[in-house]
């Protein structure tokens, strides 16, 4: 197919640019995704291109892991409903006010990006349990949805890639496994920590808007354009901070103890699909018999209020089934190995690195998929580490940050969908106020990349 398995994912982003509409651009994007794959297919018509659309999609929906990212986002809408309608996140607020652990917003901000860094051992709870917890505080300090999501976002995935004892590190150590390198596959993996630029570049800037209390661009005008209805998850009377604080730390540490049930002991190992599903159940449990119990809801209005929470979340979710439909039909259509076809071969080999960080980068952004850029991009890398002698680490390194640097640029990712979940952000305006801090860290991350291969190899 060449260069026109990139053309779905540009009319998916040109679509969301152009009419603000991301279902409409991820369903259009699948269309002609499925349409260009029949025409491949000599025995299929390309009129069949919705009929191929729905099947996909139903096969997407099939997946065990799949179902569970799914099942697991509409679960949140249920707990978000409980803690909200409850009056456990008002009373949260207050509590923390009154402690001094949340006086003003450079508080606020780093007890959010603390929450994303101590929970690293899976990306999508790290970035639900501080966007929940953190909802109330931004509400309280007039701080936007949108910076929210920014800090959540920009926090979990940077922090997964860096310190590696989750699902991220056994996903990549098991890419590495097969093949024949003068390290051992750990030893590699930890060396990609220091060479982490994107990463590291990420957590900073993010550090900065924090301390510093200043945002830029696009996230400023939203911070200005504040308005009441940003206030309305946590306008329910405050009434005990138990009803908030109880169903999250349930959901943290039944996470931890699923990740070590799934993993047979080895925490690493565990599946994180399966214990981020199985933790949001308890903790949605354990919030509905708190509100029983207390006698302030009846079942029927418990299931009433959770039903309405799943309500809220059906957009977003659908979004998250269209991303992973596109993501699938892309990679029979082969969009990420013609992307990653363009690190040739005889590029001088100072290039090579950054040229991984931006095929990575292009790969991820018009897949939506940072774990599906890895898992091209390496068994195309250390063939460059073998034959060229490149630094092991520094390869890998450039590979995963063009990965999640994609991943924060794009529209149609997953991430960007749970991240705006998690803060109740609108998708798009997280997009828009991301785009510019991830293009900065991405900008510096490529001339770090060009300097360490100057020094490194010459």
């Amino acid at each position: 197919m060449d260069w026109v398995s990139i053309i779905p994912p540009l009319i998916a982003i040109f679509i969301v640019f152009w009419k603000k509409e991301v279902i409409m651009a991820l369903l259009m994007a699948v269309l002609s995704s499925e349409a260009l794959i029949l025409l491949t297919s000599a025995s299929e018509s390309v009129i069949l291109a919705p009929i191929s659309s729905i099947e996909r999609v139903v096969g997407v929906a099939t997946s065990a892991g799949n179902t569970r990212i799914l099942l697991f986002s509409l679960l949140v809408g249920a707990l978000l409903a409980y803690i909200r309608d409850s009056g456990g996140v008002t009373a949260t607020v207050n509590w923390l006010t009154r402690r001094g652990i949340a006086n003003n917003r450079r508080q606020v901000g780093g007890l959010t990006m603390l929450t994303g860094i101590v929970i690293f051992i899976e990306s999508n709870l790290s970035v639900l349990t501080a966007g929940i917890f953190a909802r109330g505080l931004f509400d309280k300090f007039g701080m936007s949805r949108a910076r929210l999501a920014y800090l959540i976002d920009s926090t979990s995935a940077p922090v997964c890639i860096l310190i590696l004892l989750n699902g991220w590190g056994a996903f990549v150590l098991g890419l590495l496994e097969g093949y024949e390198l003068e390290q051992s596959s750990a030893s590699i993996l930890w060396g990609t920590v220091a060479f982490n630029f994107y990463a590291i570049i990420t957590l900073v800037i993010a550090a900065y808007t924090v301390f510093a209390d200043k945002v830029h661009g696009p996230m400023a005008k939203a911070e200005q354009q504040l308005d009441a209805t940003q206030s309305r998850l946590s306008a329910a009377p405050a009434t005990k901070a138990r009803f908030m604080v109880v169903p999250i730390l349930t959901m943290v540490l039944s996470m931890v103890g699923f990740m070590f049930w799934t993993g047979d002991g080895v925490l690493s190992q565990g599946s994180g699909s399966k214990s981020v599903l199985y933790a949001t159940v308890l903790a949605t449990v354990v919030a509905y018999f708190l509100l029983i119990s207390s006698k302030q809801f009846n079942h029927h209005r418990a299931v009433e209020v959770g039903f309405k929470g799943m309500g809220e979340l059906l957009p977003l979710v659908s979004i998250v089934l269209l991303s992973l439909t596109l993501g699938a039909s892309l990679k029979i259509l082969g969009t990420g190995t013609f992307v990653a076809g363009m690190v040739g071969e005889y590029l001088p080999l100072v290039f090579v690195v950054p040229m991984l960080f931006i095929a990575g980068a292009i790969m991820s952004f018009t897949t939506g998929t940072s774990w599906g850029t890895f898992a091209i991009l390496i068994p195309i890398g250390v063939p460059l580490i073998q034959q060229l002698g490149l630094p092991p680490s520094l390869v890998i390194a450039a590979i995963l940050g063009g990965g999640i640097f994609g991943d924060h640029c794009s529209p149609i990712s997953d991430s960007t969908a749970v991240s705006s979940i998690a803060s109740g952000c609108d998708l798009l305006e997280h997009v828009r106020t991301q785009l510019p801090y991830a293009l900065v860290a991405g900008s510096l991350t490529l001339v770090a990349y060009f300097i360490a291969s100057l020094l490194m190899i010459g």
